[in-house]
């Protein structure tokens, strides 16, 4: 089947379509979350990214049905009116998850704009607009071209996380807990901040969701949409448990708990080249955040207005590119008014809360459809438990969010 001259083109596969996931889901939290779980669970850190993983999994499972019932874009909104019956419902769930990619990219814009001035002393006024610009004419490039970007820093993204677990395990002095103490003992007081570090884990295994916004630009949605769901669940949580083991294995715990780069404290004792390499990552890592938020957030925007929800200009594709052109141009204009005129932290406080809200909405409409009988086409089947768990956890960690 060719694709329509007006429609996106569905060109990702598997292997680039878990690296846009692995891009968006660890680029968000391991960078700057080991800290802060350390400092709730101590030494049972890891333990918090397991717990972690295992709620996130119904909602990832519930993601894989829903994305191959319906692959389009915007697609929790697709799930919610499908599920719901209402169009106006659909609308409020998509410009959420659209808001929710506006303000993380905003605020990963200023802090990859706070890296470069330490490495250039340029303006981070200057730095922000330049990251959001570039990053804008990449996503306009071609759902190919920017996703393979987006990989390949991914890849680099990735590499850091290894090489901290290399220095951290055969390298670095080990100044921190020893392994056998991260193994938790079955009862006690310390479950407490094992699960107020399990809310604050969940919210680094944000970002899967964004992959069902692409999925109208995915071959064979079928069958590559579960395996890349599934792949980047399983490969964000090995990363995620290594990465933060290896930490609390180098690093002293009073040091870990109270930084905001915890990664970079297994570098102390490293040679100048090591750790300047190891800056330059954390800024790609940051940079390729941007990138992947917008090319999702633009999605978004375009199957709102594809669908009628949305002014129709929104919906314009690119005959040259076959991207949202106009969407991405909105999102960046978007991005760049949030960064430079709104107090970002407070709105990013609330980034998790909206993704929570859509998780529950997301799982409710495929218990709904469920219940309504079998449909009509092939699609990836997950039984009714999945969603009803995936509704009760995050109603769970939404109301923890409160506490």
């Amino acid at each position: 089947m060719t694709d329509h001259p007006d429609k996106l083109r569905r060109s990702l596969n598997v292997p680039l379509l878990t690296l846009y996931g692995l891009g968006v889901t660890v680029g968000a939290g391991i960078y700057v979350l080991v800290g802060a779980t350390a400092a709730a669970a101590g030494a049972y850190a890891p333990v918090s990214f397991a717990i972690a993983a295992i709620v996130v999994a119904f909602t990832a499972f519930s993601y894989a049905e829903l994305s191959t019932r319906y692959p389009v874009s915007a697609g929790e909104a697709a799930y919610v009116e499908a599920g719901f019956s209402s169009g106006t419902l659909a609308t409020v769930v998509g410009l959420a998850v659209a808001l929710s990619g506006l303000v993380s990219a905003a605020a990963v814009s200023l802090g990859a704009a706070s890296y470069l001035h330490e490495l250039t002393g340029a303006s981070q006024t200057f730095l922000t607009v330049g990251v959001v610009v570039a990053m804008g004419m990449i996503a306009l490039w071609g759902i190919t071209q920017s996703v393979t970007v987006a990989a390949i820093i991914t890849v680099i993204e990735v590499s850091g996380l290894i090489f901290v677990m290399v220095w951290g395990f055969a390298i670095a002095e080990p100044a921190g807990v020893a392994l056998i103490d991260i193994v938790p003992p079955l009862t006690g007081g310390h479950w407490a901040g094992i699960g107020a570090a399990s809310l604050l884990a969940f919210f680094a295994f944000v970002g899967f969701e964004d992959m069902a916004n692409v999925a109208e630009e995915v071959k064979d949605p079928l069958h590559t949409m579960p395996k890349a769901i599934i792949w980047t669940l399983v490969l964000a949580t090995l990363l995620y448990i290594g990465t933060t083991t290896a930490v609390l294995v180098a690093v002293p715990l009073g040091t870990l708990s109270a930084s905001a780069a915890p990664l970079s404290l297994v570098f102390q004792t490293a040679p100048e080249g090591v750790r300047q390499a190891f800056g330059v990552i954390a800024i790609v890592a940051t940079v390729n955040g941007v990138l992947i938020q917008m090319i999702m957030a633009s999605r978004v925007i375009y199957g709102l207005a594809d669908r009628g929800h949305l002014p129709g200009l929104l919906s314009h594709v690119s005959a040259t590119t076959r991207t949202p052109d106009v969407a991405t141009c909105a999102v960046v204009a978007a991005i760049l008014l949030l960064a430079l005129t709104f107090p970002i932290d407070a709105l990013a406080e609330r980034t998790s809360q909206i993704v929570l809200s859509v998780f529950v909405l997301v799982n409710i409409a495929l218990i709904r459809l469920k219940l309504r009988g079998p449909s009509f086409g092939a699609h990836y089947h997950v039984p009714m438990f999945v969603p009803v768990m995936g509704v009760a956890t995050s109603l769970l960690l939404f109301a923890t969010a409160f506490l």
